[in-house]
Parts: structure tokens; C-alpha cells; sequence
């Protein structure tokens, strides 16, 4: 059974960082590509970033380049998205997300709120 479950989230101030890991469980994490999206309050779930299976190909909406690194450790099915140099506009809940022999895997979230 294909599992990710997330951790991290929680209450930053603006300029601050934190570091959210998604663990995959189920499937051969090491061969497929893995992804970060991020949905605020009354809007649309949104593609921040991804990252191939073999972790030396990463790609990043323009908001973000630069401060939320994507990485991943295969060996421990884990990855991981950076969060940094936070602004308020970043508060939203952030998932994980993988495509798996034709299904779609959804982590259950993250919450990141970025307030002083």
C-alpha cells in the first residue's frame, strides 16, 4: 500500500525557514519523480516543485527559486522540500505528490503559517 505522510509544519515568522519531509512508504520510491504543491486559504492547489528519481533534476515555479530547495534521500524513501526566507504570502497547506503506476499518491498536508 503506497503511504506518504507528511511532517513539519507549523507557525514561522516572516524571514524565517523550516524543513518539510515527506516519508513514502509501499513503492519503489527510488524510481519515480516526486513533487511539492501548495494550496492557500480560498485558492487552487498550486505546483511549487519537483524533483527526479535519482535527485540531480529539480524544477521550481519562479516565486520560489532560489529559497525552497527540493531534495531527497532514496535510501531512506524520504524528500524533502526547504522552505525559506518565508513571507506571509506563503502560509498555505503543502503536499506531497508522486505518480505511481498510473495512480496519483497525495501526502495528507502540511500546514505552514508565516506570521510575526
Amino acid at each position: 500500500q503506497v503511504q506518504l505522510v507528511q511532517s513539519g509544519g507549523g507557525l514561522v515568522q516572516p524571514g524565517g525557514s523550516l524543513k518539510l519531509p515527506c516519508a513514502a512508504s509501499g513503492f519503489g520510491f527510488s524510481l519515480f519523480s516526486m513533487r511539492w504543491y501548495r494550496q492557500g486559504t480560498r485558492h487552487q492547489r498550486k505546483f511549487v516543485a519537483t524533483i527526479n528519481s535519482s535527485g540531480d533534476v529539480t524544477n521550481y515555479i519562479d516565486s520560489v527559486k532560489g529559497r525552497f530547495p527540493v531534495s531527497r534521500d532514496n535510501a531512506k524513501n524520504l524528500w524533502y522540500l526547504e522552505i525559506n526566507n518565508l513571507k506571509p504570502e506563503a502560509t498555505a497547506m503543502y503536499y506531497c505528490q508522486t505518480f505511481c503506476l498510473g495512480v496519483d499518491f497525495w501526502g495528507q498536508g502540511t500546514q505552514v503559517t508565516v506570521s510575526s
